[in-house]
């Protein structure tokens, strides 16, 4: 199965094609036990590839980097002149967990807290009642050893697992995601705080804002002590990238036009 095809933003690969045949390569090589990884690419994990470069390969070694937030959904569009859709974490899980079950492929839970765990395999045996679940493992906060990262391998390796869903914020589950590239035989999708939604601990924006870019705002509405500071500095150091973005590619059509741009 070929990846689809990425176009650049911000310095990073983000995968193109419609939702649905996102799902279906995620699925492809989780029925391949491909060992691969997919990065949900929102306006927070763009800004730290920004301020890190190994964490930037990290998004870029992905075999699939979706266009989860709007904003990276409309940038993407403007400088590449497509029609990219979003294609979220909070959605696919629910879609890729839809489609494990009619295809009889297991599904491994890595991340989030035991009665966070306890609540998704609940709705999931709800929702999905012959989705087959190799397994959950809620990690300890703090770094983990060599020693236990291998343990963890091997869990996964020994549930026989196609498709490993993955929340354990941004940027620490893609760094996990790539280091165990190659070392679990399955796909794995990085959903963040899709946990917590499907969970239903967590609630979502309406879809006016979420159209609308505003998705920020509701987060920020919900939790202002916690988040006021963080979308304070990301979304304006997102502005400003986005402006330099833009008029870099005024330039280089201007270059085009005037025959400066070969």
């Amino acid at each position: 199965m070929n990846a689809l095809k990425k176009v650049p933003a911000f310095g990073l690969g983000i995968s193109t094609g419609s939702f649905r045949e996102h799902v279906a390569a995620i699925l492809a090589m989780g029925r391949e036990h491909r060992s691969a990884y997919v990065c949900c690419v929102n306006v927070h994990m763009c800004m730290e590839a920004q301020a890190n470069a190994p964490f930037r390969e990290v998004v870029n070694g992905a075999d699939l980097a979706t266009a989860d937030g709007m904003p990276i959904v409309k940038s993407v569009n403007k400088f590449n002149r497509i029609a990219q859709e979003r294609v979220a974490g909070n959605d696919l899980m629910p879609a890729v967990l839809a489609e494990a079950e009619k295809e009889g492929l297991s599904v491994f839970l890595h991340g989030g807290e035991p009665h966070v765990l306890e609540k998704i395999t609940g709705r999931m045996a709800m929702d999905h009642p012959r989705l087959k679940i190799a397994g959950a493992y809620s990690p300890p906060f703090r770094q983990a050893t060599a020693a236990e990262r291998e343990e963890e391998a091997a869990r996964i390796r020994q549930s026989g697992a196609h498709i490993v869903l993955v929340s354990l914020g941004c940027p620490k589950q893609e760094r996990w995601m790539a280091e165990m590239k190659g070392r679990v035989p399955a796909v794995m999708l990085g959903v963040g705080g899709a946990f917590l939604l499907y969970a239903g601990m967590d609630t979502r924006a309406p879809l006016w804002m979420r159209k609308a870019s505003l998705e920020w705002l509701y987060r920020l509405a919900l939790e202002p002590r916690r988040l006021w500071k963080r979308y304070l500095v990301t979304n304006t150091s997102f502005i400003l990238l986005y402006v330099k973005e833009l008029a870099r590619h005024g330039k280089a059509s201007a270059g085009q036009i005037t025959g400066g741009g070969k």
